[in-house]
């Protein structure tokens, strides 16, 4: 894709990677409007990037996506691409009785959400000459961490998703692309400075350099083991990083 001169809706796009992408984006001559449900980040982040706007967005919220796709095609009709980033992670325990009500808020957010918003743009989209879709996953899309197993599950429902919203608008203007992040250091869960994980800064830079090519995904060579482990042999590759997870915690705040 090209990497100027495009109108630029991002969700979650007041912090970690949706900021990222948005103040790089928005450094090469895009109009960037990102999305976000506080309105004080919302405004931080506009300040310190000005000509850049903001929509208040809970991505949650069926109604809320309709008004707000409705004021974005009315206000921003070269609106091209949309970036379905926002997302939450919490932890679950597969080994306990469920959370009802943290599953629903945690598909709500991460499947339904880009899948809602893809929706209610798409029509729009398509009379664009050119148009694209880019949807956040992750490589726990393909090799799942089991102390997030649902978020894992999330992500991995986002791939399948891409790869036949991909197939499905094949013939018209909108191209499908899909980031796979590795693990990066962000407030997903809390910075950590963990130094398996890799910083904000030289994920955006090699995302940004990878998409202006990509035609289907954008996995940074840090991610791309996990990512190329899928298939056959997966299961020791997921008990290997599991394992190793236990053996060696995150550092908590």
């Amino acid at each position: 894709m090209k990497l100027s001169g495009n109108t630029i809706f991002i969700t979650g796009g007041t912090s970690g990677i949706g900021r990222g992408l948005a103040e790089a984006f928005h450094s090469r001559g895009n109009k960037v409007i990102i999305g976000g449900r506080r309105k004080a980040l919302l405004d931080e982040v506009t300040k310190a990037n000005p000509g850049m706007d903001a929509v208040e967005l809970d991505v949650s919220d069926p109604a809320q996506i309709a008004s707000v796709s409705r004021h974005l095609i009315e206000t921003y009709p070269a609106l091209n691409v949309v970036i379905n980033n926002a997302g939450i992670m919490p932890f679950d325990d597969v080994t306990r009785p469920f959370d009802d009500a943290q599953a629903a808020q945690l598909i709500d957010t991460n499947m339904l959400g880009p899948i809602r918003i893809s929706g209610a743009l798409i029509e729009h989209l398509k009379q664009q000459p050119e148009a694209f879709i880019i949807n956040n996953s992750s490589v726990v899309a393909y090799i799942p961490i089991a102390m997030a197993a649902l978020y894992s599950a999330t992500k991995a429902a986002i791939h399948s998703y891409s790869l036949s919203q991909r197939f499905a608008l094949r013939n018209t203007s909108v191209r499908v692309l899909e980031i796979a992040p590795p693990w990066v250091d962000t407030d997903l869960i809390f910075k950590s400075g963990d130094p398996r994980a890799m910083q904000l800064e030289p994920f955006i830079a090699e995302t940004m350099a990878l998409l202006e090519s990509a035609t289907t995904e954008v996995v940074v060579e840090a991610g791309r083991q996990l990512r190329d482990s899928a298939g056959p042999n997966e299961h020791e590759v997921v008990n290997y990083l599991n394992q190793m997870i236990i053996d060696e915690p995150l550092p908590m705040p």
